[in-house]
């Protein structure tokens, strides 16, 4: 009975207070008082809703967790990428920009409302475990993960080192689940990594765009430089994003001072608009820059740059289309809220959201026919160009798949050696691209 009260008492003050904030509302001066009249109703609805569950419910209810759930279901009627952050996530979400945090080195995403591995992170507890790309997670400990948000999953497998956790996997292939131990380890993305390829053909890759990565990747085009390359590959491939202005950081390096990066305009009309800065060097080589359909964000910004302003060749298949800006605001509780608050547009001033950046030349995989080799070779280009996955038939207890630095994360056969179609294409052109620049008439 008293909790009964403490519930009515409760909503009590939940109606009050809403019906202050409709008023500061109103107050700040809504241009549609219409507006401001339903909203009034409906969050009266809401509170109604409330003391019902809080009265009525077959079990007692936690106050925080409906209040919670409800603003987590607003947000879903919105767009995928909006969410609601506990405190502990938006910390989560605050450690995870900077590049490293506690947890098992699995990227994942939410696939028919199933939390599905999108690739595990090299050198990390899940992947020397044995997680593979495309297994659904079914369990964290002993919490079913069916539709939950990816932010929530993303909390469960996250933690300090050293601590244990149990995943449940169903797997393509296997008769039953998959039942994994893993300890937990501290994650360190290194989100640029270079090499050099044959003919003086520089090769970069980004995995993600944080904090780091144009510092990173300033770095690693000096040591390419010094190297002597003369053309420069830069793959965009499987790279889901990540900050703005890393992306915008990332494209200057390779843009003339003043040159749009890109614009974005918000739902008031305004437009901000996001240009190159002065820069000791700028990198001008002959250039290809590899794109998938999982290059997404950030990376669709880099790729549009230099496809607009002529500085590269785009190879490879439509990218994602993910044409929005996410800002993080903070809530008064420690929580926070990832919001769609804008879209952004190429130099050419065209969205890409659901669009995407189509390749100047489409290479797409999936199209072409592979010719496995028996084995791995060396001492050739082709060692460069493949990922080799050596058989797992044992439940992830078998050896763990590995992955050269220009496979760019695409799919491979359980034997054998596959060829990277679309980072071969781009070596050959930049190859062509020389010969022609090297041809003397007599």
């Amino acid at each position: 009975m008293e909790q009964e009260r403490h519930s009515t008492r409760w909503v009590s003050g939940l109606i009050i207070a809403l019906t202050l904030l409709v008023g500061i509302l109103i107050g700040k001066g809504w241009e549609n008082t219409g507006h401001a009249s339903e909203s009034y109703e409906e969050l009266l609805i809401l509170a109604e809703v409330l003391s019902q569950v809080q009265k009525n419910y077959v079990e007692a209810t936690e106050t925080k967790k409906l209040i919670h759930g409800a603003v987590r279901g607003m947000l879903a009627t919105l767009d995928p990428h909006s969410s609601y952050m506990t405190p502990d996530m938006y910390k989560e979400m605050q450690v995870e920009t900077k590049g490293e945090f506690g947890g098992l080195g699995i990227q994942i995403g939410v696939k028919n409302h199933r939390v599905t591995v999108i690739a595990p992170i090299e050198d990390t507890p899940a992947f020397k475990a044995g997680i593979q790309a495309g297994d659904v997670i079914t369990k964290v400990d002993d919490k079913a993960t069916k539709d939950m948000t990816l932010m929530e999953s993303v909390h469960l497998m996250r933690g300090p080192k050293g601590t244990k956790v149990t995943l449940t996997i169903e797997r393509e292939g296997a008769d039953a689940p998959l039942v994994f131990e893993l300890i937990r380890d501290t994650i360190k993305i290194q989100s640029v990594r270079s090499k050099v390829l044959e003919n003086r053909i520089g090769y970069v890759r980004i995995t993600q765009f944080q904090e780091s990565t144009p510092k990173d990747l300033s770095h690693e085009l000096a040591a390419l430089r010094d190297q002597d390359i003369q053309a420069l590959i830069l793959d965009l491939r499987n790279n889901p994003g990540g900050l703005l202005m890393a992306a915008v950081g990332v494209s200057e390096q390779f843009l003339e001072t003043d040159k749009l990066v890109v614009s974005i305009k918000g739902r008031n009309g305004r437009e901000d608009e996001y240009r190159a800065r002065l820069k000791d060097e700028i990198y001008s080589y002959p250039m290809m820059v590899l794109v998938n359909q999982g290059s997404a964000s950030a990376s669709e910004i880099v790729a549009a740059a230099m496809q607009d302003w002529g500085k590269a060749v785009i190879i490879g298949t439509t990218t994602f289309g993910k044409g929005s800006v996410q800002t993080i605001l903070p809530l008064s509780d420690g929580s926070g809220l990832r919001l769609t608050t804008a879209k952004y547009y190429t130099p050419r001033g065209e969205s890409i959201h659901k669009v995407g950046v189509k390749p100047d030349i489409v290479v797409d995989p999936k199209a072409v026919t592979v010719v496995q080799s028996s084995g791995p070779k060396t001492g050739n280009s082709s060692a460069a160009l493949s990922r080799v996955s050596p058989s797992r038939e044992s439940g992830g207890k078998g050896k763990a798949e590995t992955e050269n630095i220009s496979s760019g994360g695409e799919a491979a056969g359980k034997q054998g050696e596959l060829k990277d179609v679309q980072l071969q294409k781009a070596i050959e052109l930049l190859t062509t691209w020389k010969v022609f620049k090297d041809l003397r008439p007599l």
